[in-house]
């Protein structure tokens, strides 16, 4: 029978200026294959860089994220993906404009499996509900 989901878990992200993450499937629904959120990023969030131990594919519906690699910065807009391997680097931020963007993590994201860079001392609650 399929799942009907009408009400994400609320989530908190690590970052210098808060983000909202509505996580639709993944560890807080007990689901450790995939997970599935909608990103609400206000313009001057960012966050550490990471080294995920999961593919990621974000997916832009609005406003621009940037998006820093080990080859260069791109700039996402609308309709614009990014997908990051395992141990791929990368960091995200909205310094100049909000952004509302989906990412999909295989296996689901955990703060185990992001990989925060060294000096950065994990201090989110994205493990928790808001």
């Amino acid at each position: 029978m399929p799942t009907i989901i009408r009400t994400p878990t609320r989530l908190r992200a690590a970052g210098e200026v808060e983000k909202s993450i509505f996580e639709y499937l993944g560890r807080m629904g007990g689901e450790d294959g995939m997970s599935v959120a909608r990103m609400e990023s206000p313009a001057g969030w960012s966050e550490p860089g990471q080294r995920p131990a999961f593919r990621e594919v974000t997916l832009v519906v609005s406003g621009a994220l940037r998006a820093e690699t080990e080859r260069g910065v791109e700039v996402l807009r609308a309709g614009e993906a990014i997908i990051a391997e395992p141990g791929d680097w990368v960091r995200y931020s909205t310094p100049d404009e909000p952004a509302e963007y989906l990412a999909v993590c295989t296996p689901a994201f955990t703060p185990e499996r992001v990989n925060r860079d060294p000096d950065h001392v994990e201090t989110s609650t994205a493990t928790r509900p808001v």
